[in-house]
């Protein structure tokens, strides 16, 4: 079973009945429309900023997770307010002021006492201790005991984040604009973030492999549908473990930092990768940064469990959502070969692809045809040209080796 949150939702979601989204729709579900068949067709949604903030705030490393270990050690618990004001001073009952500054020690000396610990908004001040919180009790809240009802009614009436360490189980959980996020420890993230890392290197294997596999049929002008959506298949599902990694490693700041490093390395250019591969295949024009934004958002618009098949990646790259079309020839432009020459960037590439329309045309054309194109003199045509033959010698000695390459 392949391991991380997101094949929870996979597993556990059934198949919706809708019709995909090309890349010509995707303006208009973007600016407020009403999704397509009640799915909406957005990227992944952002985290609630404000929560990320909060979370930053008490990664291990910080002043105010040492604060909060601290008490979990103790096991005394805890009730914190992360943010002070008029709003706040009025639900506050009892307790004493003390407007001293900030310490890990500190806080954990008055969560021994019954009350929430009140902090200033940029956390660096200790403005209240022992204080009765006493929110409007007509607003919902899903928690049963009384410190977490306190901090999630707390969190929901003046906005500030509010932090519950449970005496009993140990459990620390922030409260912020309706969110209940558990903290956990840095064991249980990692446990968690390794297996999904090492699904991350299978599945960077398999596009390593699959992208050879194309660039093969590409210089032997054979590629089809399905040799480009099995690259589209594996950049997705790269990019979506790599975005759950990056969640754990975001909470586990400074125990992440080799997870963080290790991330980087397997993620690579696949962003630059997607992106090239969108400008070769698209069945649109004109090929322009907003079309493969467009097309992009398509793309991640597409739920965990439409990765199953690929026919349900052939829509946003314009092509049909059939079986029969996995098979249809296709040609590419030829962006993703010119970018593997070196010192070709894309706005040199440009002209010389609407020059000669395709990449097959671009292989068979000599240095002089090349260097007629404009902006292109004879020393980048030379390069061009021989980077073309080496890389066409290279692929024409790899499907010798591995006699993969179909001749139909």
């Amino acid at each position: 079973m392949i391991p991380g949150r997101w094949v929870t939702h996979l597993l556990g979601r059934p198949a919706p009945r809708r019709r995909f989204v090309t890349p010509a729709e995707v303006p208009a579900a973007a600016d407020g429309a009403a999704p397509v068949d009640g799915v909406p067709v957005e990227a992944v949604q952002a985290d609630d900023p404000g929560l990320s903030t909060t979370i930053a705030r008490l990664v291990p490393g910080t002043e105010l997770r040492d604060g909060i270990d601290r008490i979990l050690r103790a096991r005394t618990g805890g009730l914190i307010v992360l943010g002070y004001d008029e709003e706040l001073e009025r639900i506050c009952d009892g307790g004493f002021e003390l407007d001293v500054e900030f310490s890990p020690t500190r806080l954990r000396e008055l969560s021994k006492m019954d009350g929430a610990v009140v902090l200033s908004t940029d956390g660096a001040r200790i403005r209240r201790a022992n204080v009765h919180l006493v929110p409007d009790p007509g607003l919902p809240t899903t928690e049963s005991g009384t410190r977490h009802k306190a901090a999630e009614r707390t969190a929901a009436q003046t906005g500030y984040p509010v932090v519950s360490v449970s005496r009993s189980t140990g459990i620390v959980t922030v409260y912020l604009n309706g969110h209940r996020h558990p903290i956990q420890t840095s064991e249980t993230i990692l446990s968690r973030a390794n297996q999904a890392m090492a699904t991350l290197e299978r599945y960077r294997s398999r596009l390593d492999e699959t992208t050879r596999q194309l660039s093969l049929v590409e210089l032997n002008d054979c590629a089809t549908v399905r040799d480009v959506l099995a690259v589209v298949h594996c950049l997705e599902l790269v990019r979506r473990v790599a975005r759950e990694i990056s969640s754990d490693v975001a909470e586990l700041g400074v125990d992440g930092r080799q997870l963080a490093l290790q991330l980087a390395e397997l993620v690579g250019n696949t962003e630059a990768l997607r992106r090239l591969l969108v400008r070769d295949y698209i069945r649109t024009e004109p090929v322009d940064d907003a079309m493969v934004d467009r097309t992009l958002a398509a793309l991640d618009g597409l739920l965990e469990v439409d990765l199953l098949e690929l026919t349900n990646l052939a829509p946003p790259l314009g092509f049909p959502a059939t079986f029969e079309a996995l098979d249809t020839a296709v040609g590419p432009r030829g962006y993703r070969v010119l970018a593997e020459i070196p010192r070709v960037p894309l706005r040199r590439a440009e002209p010389v692809i609407a020059a000669f329309g395709s990449l097959s045309g671009l292989v068979s054309a000599s240095v002089s045809e090349i260097e007629g194109v404009d902006g292109i003199d004879a020393h980048l045509a030379r390069q061009i040209r021989e980077g073309l033959s080496r890389l066409s010698e290279s692929g024409a000695v790899r499907s010798t080796e591995s006699g993969t390459v179909r001749t139909d």
